[in-house]
């Protein structure tokens, strides 16, 4: 599809990691309840928003099914006796909008599809596990050598990529894990040279990127075998999870944050900077990396979900660096990215926000070094370092790996153009993305400071100097117009003027520009 081409009849290509934004605006009694009118906005343009009703009960139900999370989240306990008073329903409206900021501004939650469904119905009210079931069916009828076991139920944080365990029916023994996604706003490749380079796959041979053992793409989706690694990602290493459980349960509450040692930081991150520079010298696009998309294969790290730029499905990380101006480029995209990979790996959680001020006490300096060159306010502002660059730095420099695998992956100069192209088109959106923010944020600061008390004071303060300056002006000209006027009135009686005496100059003279 070329840049800016309409998707499908029919289809909507919705960015999932755009933030919903929620403002309880009003309530309105009935006989036996309370509803309460909420204006939702999907990012940062007020023409892109609606209203929902939701009952106190429908908060209920959803915080109910957020307990996954093991979050204890503020929302206003139930009340049998008074629940309609005026003054209770106030209160309780201004508690059910600090719930809803409490959970939005949790970034995995956010993105969450149960929030999405609560906020905005109509675009996520299919059920996206039931419209992979009946891809793979479809699939499956043309290869009956494999297997569905059983849907690994939100096991990722994406509303439209679902997973399944599978089986090969002569191999019974052997655990394969199949991915299916939809198609995302990113998707620039035409239909031929998307369902190419995802057929590519399998062929691409490195020491750090997971084999995918089959790869195949329909026209709005791709489906995707690889082997099920019973120890999970480096995710669950640091958060000690469990691979199949939801991502909700494992990764929203740890109960022990701890990060990794030294020596398994210097290496992985060495091993994920290797291949993302390998990544960056094909001219593939990548844009994907977080701790989830990482496989731990003993103690060698392995890259997943090379297919998601393919599919344009927007990154995990994607509210974060399009504050950010500099980064720009999908290179400088994974950079970015890999210092919140970074951060995690050291302090054993993400952090708070970004940029960071000031880093914890951390194993090294040299790790600390690293961080503040992709995480820091400077580094956000001025721009992110090359890979090559941050392998040189301390941390990595000193790194030995030993791996006899040779790297592989051939792409056609077709192909390799077509992805170039769709690399500059996902960069162009990106862009155009920041910069609209860039000035929603001027905007919103100026009308902010025109607001302010203190910019109320200061204004009152310059109107009071203005009127008693006025004032004065006023009192000056009021002599002068008198003496002007006896004059005027005793005009038959004044001298003429000289020829010889000198002309005074006139007004308009004085103030005619130089």
């Amino acid at each position: 599809m070329a840049f800016m081409e309409k998707p499908p009849a029919g289809k909507v290509l919705l960015d999932d990691t755009v933030p919903l934004t929620a403002a309880v605006e009003a309530s309105q009694s009935l006989q036996s309840h309370t509803e309460y009118i909420i204006r939702v906005q999907r990012g940062i343009s007020t023409e892109n928003s609606w209203q929902i009703v939701r009952r106190y009960s429908d908060f209920d139900l959803l915080n109910s099914s957020l307990q996954i999370a093991g979050l204890n989240l503020p929302l206003p306990p139930k009340k049998l006796i008074g629940n309609m008073d005026r003054e209770f329903i106030a209160e309780r409206q201004r508690g059910l909008q600090n719930y809803l900021n409490v959970i939005m501004a949790n970034h995995v939650l956010s993105n969450c599809e149960l929030l999405k469904k609560f906020l905005d119905p109509n675009n996520y009210s299919a059920n996206y596990t039931e419209i992979a079931l009946q891809q793979v069916s479809m699939f499956f009828r043309s290869e009956p050598k494999w297997e569905v076991v059983e849907p690994l139920k939100d096991i990722g944080w994406r509303i439209r990529k679902k997973y399944f365990l599978m089986k090969i029916k002569n191999q019974p023994k052997e655990r394969l894990v199949l991915s299916w996604a939809d198609l995302g706003p990113d998707k620039y490749l035409s239909d031929k040279d998307f369902q190419c380079v995802i057929k590519l796959l399998p062929s691409c041979v490195h020491p750090y990127i997971y084999r995918v053992t089959f790869a195949t793409a329909s026209e709005s989706s791709a489906l995707l075998i690889r082997t099920f690694n019973e120890k999970g990602t480096l995710k669950d290493l640091i958060y000690k999870a469990k691979p199949k459980d939801p991502f909700l349960k494992k990764y929203c509450n740890p109960k022990k944050i701890q990060g990794l040692e030294l020596q398994q930081i210097k290496t992985y991150g060495r091993q994920i900077l290797e291949v993302l520079k390998f990544l960056h010298d094909k001219g593939f696009p990548y844009g994907h990396l977080h701790a989830a998309n990482v496989m731990m294969d003993g103690n060698t790290c392995r890259l997943l979900d090379l297919e998601n730029s393919l599919l344009g499905l927007p990154s995990f990380y994607r509210p974060y660096f399009t504050q950010f101006r500099k980064i720009n480029t999908l290179e400088s995209v994974d950079v970015h990215c890999f210092g919140h990979l970074l951060y995690e790996m050291t302090y054993g959680r993400p952090p708070d926000s970004v940029p960071v001020d000031s880093f914890p006490p951390a194993p090294s300096m040299a790790v600390v070094a690293v961080l503040e060159s992709t995480l820091s306010c400077e580094a956000c502002k001025n721009g992110m370092p090359t890979v090559s660059r941050l392998l040189q730095m301390p941390l990595f420099s000193d790194v030995l790996l030993t791996t006899s695998e040779k790297p592989q992956f051939k792409i056609p100069t077709k192909l390799k153009e077509a992805l170039r192209v769709a690399k500059e088109c996902i960069e162009k959106r990106l862009v155009e993305e920041q910069k609209q923010i860039h000035q929603h944020r001027r905007l919103t600061r100026a009308q902010s400071h025109h607001g302010s008390e203190e910019e109320r004071k200061r204004r009152k303060i310059l109107a009071r100097k203005k009127s008693k300056r006025s004032a004065v002006e006023n009192s000056e000209e009021q002599p002068a117009k008198l003496s002007s006027n006896n004059s005027a009135g005793s005009g038959a009686s004044s001298p003429l003027t000289s020829p010889s005496s000198p002309t005074p100059p006139s007004t308009a003279v004085e103030h005619a520009p130089l």
